[in-house]
């Protein structure tokens, strides 16, 4: 009941401010489809993103039904037509609220759903045929032992472009902890490090399916190598962040393990990855990973130097996104197939969709309020006022996906719904270009200010948060000094290192 009291009372906030002499229509209680302009537009978006916060953090509703609901809600408000609306002498055609709804979450489906899956897929067959486990192996023999919280966020960073943070983290925990016994270092500054060398690489880098659907909307889907390579980049500055955070935290802050008797732990990092049984090669396990990665590389330099003929051609196919995925995941399959373990294909497939189903369709949501919003008039207003707009910028990402992140807690569920507001740096009419956002290398950049919001932070919300702090050992008030911490540092030390880079493009 209160929560029926309190949408009826934003509706109400929303009419009021919409007041402009019209009439509500009895019949069916909605406004005359009239444009909504200036003031009462923003205010209608600004209680629109309340009322999608509150259902879903407060009310526990599902992030599909809460976007939905409040495209729907915010199209009747400002007075989108019902139906389509033919051209007329005077008037050009309009879409009617079902067919924009319609548009835009098939468009989401259209651009980036299959490659979302193959990512997610990828990812399910590294975990559980242990090449995640033989990429962390090869990354401590990279960086040694002596640096070993360096060398578990250099861990987490690798494991988690492929894999979720969160199956990352239960994934390397026991490594984590086998790598404290021998150094003998803190547990805290090991669980933060490998905490955000996982979160770093989830917001960040593709094929993670997040920053997937980011690329997809902003118009980027085919050229998903520039938003790996900016998410390399602005890894480093919230990494190095991370990692002096860690080492300061680490002795303030003391977890179950720092006050163990180790002689009573006896599984080794042997043993553990004994339980895997033989791991994979070192090539096998990172072709799954490497080889999407080159054949778009190739694809972007044959097209960048204007090459022709029928193998350049080939060449082009090979590093579309979905097939540079697919010729991944058959080699991940071939991991698989050496593990011995090709009859569990089947439902390791499954698995797999049941984990990024939800994701699919929040992105495709996400999808449908951005175009809502974009048919609401909200760009036009941002562009009569460009002035004063343009100084937010590469800001203007970052701040909704850190409100959307911190409020209901899923970083994929800011990312998308974030991305889907800004819409595509090639729509004209899109929030991203009256942001000034309008070239491929500036929609990247926006991709990754929205990472870096959706970093920005972990708390009680976020399932990551309970992860990190139960198999960390600690209290939920050491959970804040440090996770809840160290996202907040990484989330400002990757905005910075974003807002550096703008102002060299």
């Amino acid at each position: 009941m209160k929560a029926f009291i309190l949408v009826i009372q934003t509706i109400a906030v929303c009419f009021l401010a919409r007041y402009n002499g019209t009439q509500v229509i009895p019949s069916i209680g909605i406004l005359k489809e009239e444009s909504v302009t200036g003031i009462p537009l923003i205010i209608a978006f600004v209680v629109s993103v309340i009322i999608m916060i509150l259902a879903i953090s407060k009310f526990k509703v599902h992030p599909f039904l809460a976007i939905m609901g409040v495209a729907l809600g915010l199209a009747l408000v400002v007075g989108l037509p019902l139906i389509d609306v033919a051209a007329t002498a005077e008037t050009p055609a309009k879409q009617g609220i079902a067919t924009i709804i319609g548009a835009g979450f098939s468009s989401t489906f259209a651009g980036i759903g299959i490659v979302i899956i193959l990512g997610a897929l990828i990812g399910v067959l590294l975990e559980r045929t242990g090449a995640a486990i033989k990429l962390a192996d090869m990354v401590v023999k990279l960086v040694g032992k002596k640096h070993p919280e360096l060398a578990i966020m250099i861990m987490g960073w690798v494991v988690s472009i492929p894999v979720f943070c969160d199956s990352g983290f239960v994934i390397l925990d026991p490594i984590r902890k086998a790598l404290r016994r021998r150094t003998m270092t803190s547990s805290v500054a090991m669980t933060v490090a490998l905490s955000a060398g996982l979160y770093a690489s989830h917001v960040l880098i593709p094929p993670t399916p997040g920053p997937i659907a980011a690329a997809g909307s902003a118009g980027l889907a085919d050229n998903l190598l520039l938003i790996m390579a900016f998410g390399t980049l602005i890894s480093i500055p919230a990494l190095i962040a991370a990692y002096f955070y860690a080492l300061y935290i680490g002795k303030k802050v003391k977890s179950e393990e720092d006050l163990e008797d180790t002689s009573m732990v006896s599984k080794t990092y042997e043993e553990l990855v004994k339980e895997y049984g033989k791991l994979p090669g070192g090539f096998v396990a990172l072709a799954p990973i490497v080889l999407p990665v080159l054949l778009m590389a190739v694809s972007s330099v044959v097209v960048a130097l204007k090459m022709s003929g029928l193998w350049v051609t080939v060449l082009r196919f090979l590093g579309t996104p979905m097939i540079a995925l697919t010729v991944g995941l058959l080699f991940a399959v071939v991991l698989l197939w050496k593990a011995g373990k090709i009859g569990e294909f089947n439902a390791i497939t499954n698995d797999a969709l049941k984990t990024v189903g939800p994701i699919l369709f929040v992105t495709a949501a996400g999808g449908v309020l951005g175009r809502v919003i974009a048919s609401a008039g909200f760009v036009e207003y941002i562009k009569a006022n460009a002035a004063v707009i343009s100084t937010v910028g590469i800001f203007f990402p970052f701040i909704i996906s850190a409100i959307l992140k911190t409020a209901q807690g899923s970083s994929t569920v800011a990312i998308t719904t974030t991305a889907g507001i800004l819409g595509s740096y090639l729509v004209p009419e899109s929030l991203m270009v009256a942001l000034g956002l309008n070239t491929p290398m500036l929609a990247a950049l926006a991709v990754m200010a929205i990472g870096a919001g959706s970093m920005t932070v972990s708390h009680a919300n976020d399932s990551y948060f309970w992860v990190v702090t139960n198999f960390g050992g600690m209290k939920t008030e050491d959970g804040y000094k440090t996770q809840t911490m160290v996202t907040l540092v990484m989330g400002i030390a990757a905005m910075a290192g974003i807002f550096v880079v703008s102002l060299f493009l």
